[in-house]
């Protein structure tokens, strides 16, 4: 039997792990030959439709996501028109928790895998390969002629170890650069709107095993590990180990992981000091600071401890800190979640990213939206849409500060002008609903922005909001984050800059460029130079030329240098 494995993903870099478990758990089901293609939803259905049918498989299983959901219904009907005796099953969270009634609006669907397809998949390989109908096996829905079979509640794998590695075996394409691992399954929160929720235990694979999958990529010299345990420090004294191993080990991969602050200790937070600049990133669910959401949504944290050790990891730590707050939890109104944007962006995470929450099927939120009041789009991706709370129109403008916060807090382009308008405004949340409005006003948020068109954008935000005696230090900041992000186009950059430097001026930077030209002679390095005079600034009157050198070589990072010039006359300082 020649079973096809398919899923389609966001992006082409982001790897399946789902699909390779499975490969590998039923690798042993006999006359049984399994095949994996991967996709994005971004291709062209009929592409897809064409590559699968080319497998000419027996079997046809595909995993289910929101952001998949559409596309593969849309690919198992026209398959079950072209090939209607290819039996097709569908797994993954997106269909866990559908019933009769996807079957019945998809007569090209055979079945369903519920919750960890491991188990129950392999099941149903051993029974048609032996010709016996796979209705009733445990955590599925099967279709049969006399109606749907539904099989009995089974719990999950106990020993994660039995799933042998994918990486070892082959299964994972380690040349997107990009690859996810799992070390445990099922979180110590019951968050209301998530599904790991649901899980009522938290497992871990051994630490043999952890070691020899890690051991596995970081000898590929993988560039991104990205960790999808849902809290991977459930354990501190584990979560240590792995973090040790991997200090011990690493030859310069990158790791993502999820974790929870207040779960960290002292030991811990002592060896993180050691954690080189890029090596780790975390990604931190903050989700409210109201005290009565975070109960409303059973998320029992302590938000004091959250705060303490979140101050010690950006402190005593060079990890790269990615926070996460959620707009539209029940009772959280607009004005307390603008105070709690202030509040962690006053932080200064590297990352925050805001969302509004989505009433994912199955989750206990959303059994409980309509005694909540709380109304979302029945549609993938679930978005909340109203609370009693938010309007629509707020949770919209919520969105769009989410989206700002991408542009202009997350890029890293703007620090300086950032920071600038946060004071000028009043606050962070109070320049980022200014900055909405500007955005609106003029259908901005419709389309993708260069970054230089940003900058310009944000110039014109400074110039109509602030009279000229406060717009003018403001637009300084602004040139010389533009200057620092990329080399301006002399003939049409995207701020005014003073380039009208005098003799003087000009000797100067000639004299600083044919140093630095001399500096770097014979080490395979380029560098190009732009040179601005600015004066608006405290720290640049009466006027101070400012140099900027860009750096390049083959296979690396652009790099910059910002160096204020001694004013002409006066004894030169070292910078």
């Amino acid at each position: 039997m020649r079973v096809l494995l398919a899923t389609l993903h966001s992006k082409f870099i982001h790897p399946s792990l789902a699909l390779p478990y499975l490969a590998t758990f039923c690798g042993e089901v006999t006359n049984c030959e399994i095949l994996l293609r991967e996709f994005t939803v971004h291709e062209p259905k009929d592409q897809i439709f064409a590559a699968i049918l080319e497998q000419k498989p027996d079997l046809l299983a595909f995993s289910v996501y929101i952001w998949n959901r559409r596309a593969v219904l849309e690919l198992v009907d026209a398959v079950a028109v072209a090939v209607p005796e290819l039996p097709i099953i569908l797994g993954g969270p997106e269909v866990s928790f559908d019933g009769e009634e996807l079957l019945e609006r998809h007569p090209g669907i055979r079945g369903l895998v519920r919750g960890e397809g491991e188990a129950p998949f392999r099941e149903i390989l051993k029974r048609l390969t032996a010709g016996a109908s796979p209705a009733g096996t445990p955590r599925t829905l099967w279709r049969t002629a006399s109606g749907p079979a539904e099989g009995a509640w089974s719990p999950p794998l106990s020993r994660l170890d039995d799933i042998p590695s994918p990486f070892a075996a082959g299964w994972v394409d380690l040349n997107r650069g990009f690859v996810y691992l799992e070390t445990s399954r099922g979180c110590p929160y019951r968050c209301s709107f998530c599904m790991s929720s649901l899980d009522p235990m938290v497992r871990s694979f051994s630490m043999e095993r952890i070691r020899s999958d890690l051991l596995f990529l970081m000898e590929r010299e993988v560039p991104k590990i990205k960790l999808v345990d849902r809290t991977f420090n459930y354990d501190p004294d584990r979560a240590r180990e792995i973090f040790s191993f991997i200090l011990e080990n690493n030859r310069g991969s990158h790791f993502h992981f999820e974790i929870g602050a207040e779960r960290l200790d002292d030991a811990t937070l002592q060896l993180l000091s050691q954690v080189p600049e890029g090596m780790f990133q975390f990604e931190i669910g903050i989700q409210s600071l109201s005290p009565a959401t975070l109960a409303a949504i059973r998320r029992r944290v302590s938000p004091e401890k959250t705060w303490d050790q979140l101050r010690k990891l950006r402190r005593d730590t060079r990890i790269t800190l990615h926070l996460d707050l959620i707009a539209g939890l029940p009772g959280e109104g607009m004005r307390p979640f603008l105070a709690a944007i202030d509040q962690v962006l006053a932080f200064e995470p590297h990352h925050l990213q805001i969302e509004p929450v989505k009433l994912l099927p199955g989750s206990p939120l959303r059994g409980e939206a309509a005694d909540r009041g709380l109304r979302f789009d029945p549609n993938p991706p679930y978005t909340v849409l109203a609370t009693p709370d938010l309007s629509c129109a707020e949770l919209e403008l919520l969105r769009k500060v989410g989206r700002l916060v991408d542009l202009i807090y997350n890029s890293g382009v703007f620090p300086r002008a950032w920071k600038g308008l946060s004071r000028s405004c009043g606050s962070a949340a109070e320049a980022l609903q200014a900055l909405c409005e500007f955005w609106k006003d003029r259908d901005l948020f419709r389309f993708p922005l260069q970054q230089r068109d940003i900058f310009r954008r944000l110039g014109e935000f400074i110039g109509d909001r602030f009279p000229a005696g406060e717009a003018a230090p403001l637009m300084e900041l602004l040139a010389l984050d533009c200057a620092r992000s990329e080399r301006p186009a002399e003939s049409r950059p995207p701020l005014p800059f003073d380039t009208s430097l005098t003799p003087e001026e000009k000797a100067a930077v000639q004299d600083r460029v044919g140093q630095e030209l001399a500096r770097i002679k014979g080490q395979g390095i380029k560098m190009q130079h732009f040179a601005a005079a600015f004066s608006q600034r405290p720290e640049f009157r009466p006027r101070t030329v400012v140099l900027f050198l860009y750096f390049t070589r083959t296979g690396a990072k652009m790099t910059v240098a910002e160096i204020p010039l001694p004013c002409p006359g006066e004894s030169r300082r070292g910078e």
